[in-house]
């Protein structure tokens, strides 16, 4: 298996390590996320409670505009690292255009030093040309349906505390 990885590597170019690199970050912050919802979050949500709930006065300008700043600190916790993951998905695909299109102009290259009389390596260069992007479309998917979710678990949560955060 790792034999087939460091083969995959070797064919895609000097794009693929990048694309492997912005992977590890971007699943790093979508765990990272999910620990702190299921971790953090919780503790955070209930101390923001009993301090709503300690409070007096919930009906003045006041109150509402405590109130709206720590709907505002809950969501800001929420979704922290999002625009982080957002930015890693879109980059993906642009790093896996770059890899094919140098991949590509590798190949013309060598048709103009050896001649384009061979088609077998032609087809071989345009094969390994488009590995970098299959890479980055490949992690810019499984990306984006993570960073989807996680922009609906931060909606749904800041939607409960607001919920929960309620005036007498």
């Amino acid at each position: 298996m790792i034999e087939s990885i460091a083969e995959f590597f070797a064919q895609g170019g000097p794009v693929i390590p990048l694309i492997f690199a912005l992977a590890v970050a971007l699943w790093t912050l979508v765990l990272e996320r999910y620990l702190f919802f299921h971790l953090r979050y919780p503790d955070l949500a209930k101390r923001l409670r009993a301090q709503w709930r300690a409070r007096s006065d919930k009906q003045s300008w006041y109150a509402h505009r405590i109130r709206e700043t720590m709907i505002s600190t809950a969501r800001h916790q929420l979704g922290r690292t999002l625009i982080l993951i957002k930015a890693l998905v879109g980059l993906c695909p642009l790093l896996g255009l770059l890899g094919t299109v140098s991949g590509m102009i590798h190949m013309f290259d060598a048709m103009a030093v050896f001649g384009s009389g061979n088609a077998r390596a032609m087809a071989t260069h345009i094969s390994h040309a488009t590995l970098p992007t299959l890479a980055g479309m490949s992690v810019a998917i499984a990306g984006l349906y993570f960073s989807q979710r996680i922009e609906q678990r931060v909606d749904n949560e800041t939607r409960r505390l607001s919920d929960s955060l309620y005036f007498e």
